[in-house]
């Protein structure tokens, strides 16, 4: 009888061995195919993406965290949309001004003409966005960094612009609002100034080491009064081909009955006194503008760079505000 139960018991504990072996390969298995699953998925992820704007495709970390702004046009954008670059142009060591409060925390990477290569380099970026109006020797340069896009400076070019941005930092949605409701705005805008405003001439003057300037019909602020208002473009603005000097003499000549004229003190470092000087000259008090009163001095922030959704929905804005006094 003894013998049958000490029987019995080695075979119960027999069994159960052969159980609990049976359950840990089980486990084993498991976790291995686990493993194996994980590893599988590590290797399959991408590493870079592909990316077209404007027509060129730019090869970037399948993961795009840390973003440069190295331009007052990226950095525009990234302010509207509320993103944070890592890094971003500035004056004399400070944002600009009017995108400080956006742009807070970004670590300084040079002038807007002059980016610290070095400091870049260390912010360790996943992309560089530049500017379409770097000399081939910064943007040769920025590239051996990182990819840089050169974002466009032309104003007809804003929605890609934002566009840019937005896929940069996964607000695409966010962006395609912004160019949406800037459109229903404009149109409505069009709608209540084109009656009152079918034969005026109106310009935008931009004061530049104390001289004037105007600007193609597409380029700078202007398409928000020609485009977008739907204003007649006068005859010297319909021949400017690029940022062109104006006499005090010309433009008495043109005789504006609209001026929005704008004058940022840094870009009239040697002639602090410019606006002062053409708001009083004489010459200038002849223009139909002047004389009643339609002269808008920096209906916007004078640092806009005007091609940006940013300078377009706050110029739109002022424009309004100022025509329908």
């Amino acid at each position: 009888m003894r013998k049958s139960l000490i029987l019995i018991g080695l075979t119960a504990s027999f069994l159960a061995a052969c159980g609990n072996s049976e359950g840990a390969s089980t486990n084993t298995d498991t976790n291995e195919e686990k493993k194996t699953e994980e590893v599988a998925k590590e290797e399959a992820a991408p590493t870079e993406q592909t990316i077209t704007y404007l027509g060129q495709s730019y090869t970037l970390p399948a993961e795009v965290k840390n973003i440069i702004a190295a331009s007052l046009e990226s950095m525009e954008d990234a302010a509207i949309l509320g993103v944070k670059p890592l890094g971003a142009v500035t004056t004399a060591g400070e944002l600009p001004a009017y995108l400080a409060a956006d742009l807070e925390g970004a670590t300084s990477i040079g002038e807007k003409t002059e980016p610290n290569y070095e400091t870049i380099l260390s912010l360790k970026p996943d992309v560089i966005l530049g500017s379409s109006k770097y000399k081939e020797e910064v943007a040769n340069q920025l590239n051996k960094i990182r990819t840089m896009i050169p974002v466009s400076h032309i104003s007809t070019n804003w929605e890609d612009n934002l566009r840019l941005m937005g896929t940069l930092s996964g607000k695409t949605a966010e962006a395609d609002k912004i160019i949406a409701d800037y459109k229903a705005d404009a149109e409505e805008a069009k709608a209540t100034l084109s009656a009152s405003l079918q034969d005026k001439e109106v310009y935008v003057i931009r004061v530049r080491q104390g001289s004037m300037f105007v600007y193609p019909a597409d380029v700078y602020l202007n398409p928000v009064i020609y485009n977008d208002l739907g204003l007649k473009v006068p005859e010297l603005i319909g021949k400017t081909a690029a940022q062109e000097e104006i006499s005090l003499e010309t433009l008495a000549d043109v005789n504006p009955d609209i001026i929005f004229l704008q004058f940022e003190k840094s870009e009239n470092s040697d002639n602090p006194a410019a606006l002062d000087d053409i708001l009083k000259n004489p010459i200038f008090q002849s223009i139909d503008a002047a004389k009643n009163n339609q002269i808008f001095v920096n209906a916007v922030d004078p640092m806009a760079q005007g091609g940006t959704a940013w300078s377009k929905v706050n110029f739109l804005r002022a424009a309004v505000e100022e025509l329908t006094k």
